[in-house]
């Protein structure tokens, strides 16, 4: 047609160039040249059929971009499986490209239906549509969106998702075209029938489910999960993953168990939503995605209480003890056989009652079975929701703490079972007051079977029983630590029989002056095979044993006999600061004790310092207080040592009579960070206010120095200064700093001109 047009308007031009009057080119052009008028036009005319060339090819390839875009969009329709329609609204005329279905141009037989194509849609799906499809033609929904069966050409329904959009609406806004796409959905249907029976099955289970996703944070929940637990579904959802009644470390021993197992089961106690303690299995498999990530965790809770009645009734005639309802030992070497193979870590306890016989013997046996009842009723509440507490036989009882070997843990649990033994029990008019001893065993660093273990928990509780309401682990380690022990207790007991306690002497330094201003006497033990024992070994033992008491004094009597050497030597006018032990501080006759010392090596009361702990003042304040003012009364000068360690009430701090702050080391270790400078900075302060003396101890370095004396602290002491120094070798420092003295007071030499 371009083709057609660009002749014509050739043969136009042309025609009109011709009909130019003769005598017009005769007059303009002379016979043997060419007229400008005859140039002109055929210039035109070659550049508007040059122009009309162009627009024509412009033309066809526009043609062949938009064929080809039309192609493109047919393949792109093919190979996502959707069907692309175009809806002549006024005519009812619908074309499809790539369509199984195929209709073209079909009125509904019922004027009330909107579809062209009603006759192949599902009767039942029929209504749904046409509702949907007049709220669109309302202008109610931004796209028309149904799900629905319709027929195909072999009269097979399928389901279909089909979206469409009016596109065009006539001068009084009435819809003329609609188009949109229909695309199979008959397999995702069928998934979704299939998951849909899943979840029913799920929500009809009687074990309750949980769902969680791959961080153990709650996804959903059956509705037995409900009734077994309480409380509403949103409760729950997002939630991590717990037990109640069991720690953290228990819930990720079992998510590292999952990690190597993808699989976890275990029988556990708790409580439902009556707070009623149930035993619930408990199982959790991973659920992964195709590509083997995991994406889900389900939970499974199956009530056992109905079968464990029934199994009970059988179990407990010949797995049960009669006098304590507890389990027996045939029970206890089932079970720890049942660990063994599983190889679960967990610790034996074995109990033994102290001097037991004495209650039979004097009160008779059905007292004492009464007695046992009652100890296992009180024992068992104390046991660990996943521990078991057995009847070995008489009055030996045992408790196996199941998924640990966590020497906190069993000692704390032991130290309880030990005060609630000891508690006092009202008996037929009785007060009965009995102890235990308790032997520890671990698996599988103490035995591979329960009668090793079993014979190993009897051999330490035997040695536990020597000390009486004790308990001791059985194990390498700790008989090598307990040979060490005892053998240090000799050497002590020796020591002090033979002299081998002395006392050094670290020097106090005024921070501002550097001059010496005091010093702290320090034990060392020095024996002639061992050698120097250190304080961190042998005083904790001194402490236990009560040796620390002898010590004490050793270290008092020889600290004020070397004092009052130095005061007479003219070399020493300051204070000797000497620690008080625990032990020695709840002495009923400790003042007196002191004054005995002070007076046989005629010390005034005013160069002695008494360094006294948090931990030791605050067992009891009160006593303490009247302990101190004691002290105080007498010129002593009382010091709390390493404060900030404790746990001091201010509201005590201020009625204790101190004089005297120590500030612990680890604060000034810190203090290279601000807040551990902070810290220090809030001690000083708090001694400031209470009109207390400030002193640093293990300052090492100028730079702690330099920011001690910036908060005002008066008094430091440690190796910068001076490492603890002996007798001898303190008696040359002071003669040092009596020099240094000496040199400060000089008046300065004035030169005369």
């Amino acid at each position: 047609m371009i083709k057609n047009i660009t002749i014509m308007m050739f043969i136009v031009l042309l025609s009109s160039t011709i009909s130019m009057p003769l005598n017009a080119w005769e007059f303009n052009h002379p016979p043997l040249g060419i007229s400008p008028f005859w140039l002109l036009p055929f210039g035109l005319i070659t550049l508007l059929i040059t122009y009309l060339l162009f627009i024509n090819r412009r033309l066809q390839r526009s043609q062949q971009e938009l064929i080809m875009s039309e192609q493109r969009l047919k393949r792109t329709v093919e190979g996502s499986g959707d069907t692309l329609w175009d809806w002549d609204i006024s005519s009812g005329e619908i074309v499809r490209i790539n369509d199984k279905y195929m209709i073209c141009k079909d009125q509904p037989e019922d004027k009330n239906i909107l579809i062209p194509n009603a006759h192949r849609i599902h009767p039942q799906d029929l209504p749904l549509v046409d509702k949907l499809l007049k709220q669109h033609f309302a202008e109610k929904s931004a796209f028309f969106e149904a799900s629905y069966r319709l027929k195909d050409t072999l009269n097979q329904y399928h389901w279909v998702l089909d979206r469409g959009k009016i596109i065009e609406k006539d001068a009084n806004l009435n819809p003329v075209r609609m188009t949109g796409t229909v695309r199979d959905i008959s397999h995702l249907k069928s998934t979704e029938e299939r998951l849909n029976l899943f979840a029913k099955c799920v929500e009809s289970l009687t074990d309750a489910i949980a769902i969680y996703d791959k961080n153990y944070k709650l996804v959903d929940v059956n509705p037995s999960y409900l009734k077994l637990f309480g409380g509403l579904r949103n409760h729950y959802l997002g939630k991590l993953f717990s037990l109640p009644g069991y720690d953290e470390k228990y819930i990720s021993e079992i998510k590292a168990n999952l990690r190597e197992c993808e699989h976890w089961q275990e029988e556990l106690k708790l409580r439902n939503f009556k707070n009623i303690l149930l035993p619930i299995e408990v199982s959790i498999d991973e659920i992964k995605n195709s590509q083997g990530q995991i994406t889900n965790y389900v939970v499974i809770f199956s009530d056992l209480t109905e079968r464990k009645k029934a199994e009970s009734q059988l179990h407990n005639l010949s797995n049960r003890d009669r006098t304590t309802g507890l389990p027996n030992r045939n029970l206890f070497f089932t079970n720890l056989k049942k660990l063994a193979q599983q190889d679960i870590h967990h610790a034996l306890l074995v109990f033994d009652l102290d001097n037991f016989k004495k209650i039979n013997d004097s009160l008779g046996h059905q007292l004492g079975d009464s007695l046992l009842a009652k100890l296992a009723m009180r024992l068992n509440k104390l046991a660990r929701q996943q521990d078991t507490f057995y009847r070995l036989g008489g009055d030996e009882f045992a408790l196996v703490m199941t998924g640990t070997n966590d020497i906190h843990t069993i000692t704390k649990t032991a130290k309880q079972f030990l005060a609630a033994i000891a508690t006092p029990f009202k008996m037929a008019n009785h007060e009965l007051v009995i102890t235990s001893s308790v032997g520890i065993v671990l698996f599988p660093e103490d035995g591979a079977t329960p009668e090793i273990l079993l014979k190993n928990a009897d051999t330490a509780m035997y040695h536990a029983k020597q000390k009486g309401n004790h308990y001791l682990f059985f194990n390498d380690s700790m008989n090598e630590q307990a040979v060490k022990r005892l053998q240090i207790e000799n050497l002590m007991r020796y020591g002090l029989k033979e002299d081998h306690f002395v006392v050094y002497y670290q020097p106090k330094m005024d921070i501002k002056s550097g001059l010496l201003v005091g010093m702290e006497a320090l034990v060392r033990f020095i024996t002639p095979k061992k050698g120097i024992i250190s304080p961190g070994v042998f005083i904790p033992i001194a402490e236990e044993t009560g040796q620390i008491i002898d010590i004490g004094e050793v270290v008092l009597d020889k600290a004020c006999k070397d004092v009052k050497r130095w005061i007479d030597q003219d070399l020493f006018d300051g204070r000797v600061a000497v620690n008080l032990s625990a032990k020695q501080f709840s002495l009923p006759d400790l003042t007196t004790r002191i004054d005995i010392i002070l007076q046989k090596n005629h010390l005034p009361s005013y160069f002695l310092e008494l360094e006294i702990t948090e931990g030791t003042v605050m067992d009891d304040p009160q006593e303490a207080i009247n302990v101190m003012r004691s002290l105080s009364a007498r010129g002593i000068h009382l010091a709390i040592d390493d404060f900030g360690t404790g746990y001091s009430s201010l509201a005590y701090l201020k009625q204790f009579p101190l004089n005297t702050l120590k500030v612990d080391k680890a604060f000034v270790d810190d203090m290279h960070n601000e807040r551990g400078r902070n810290m220090v900075d809030s001690i000083v302060t708090i001694a400031q206010n209470l009109d207390l003396h400030v002193v640093a101890e293990g300052v090492e370095q100028a730079e702690q120095l330099a920011v001690l004396e910036k908060l005002n602290c008066q008094t430091v002491q440690g190796y910068y200064y001076s490492k603890p120094l002996s007798a001898e070798e303190f008696t040359e420092f002071l003669k040092q700093q009596r020099k240094v003295k000496s040199n400060q007071k000089k008046p300065a030499l004035k030169v005369v001109s």
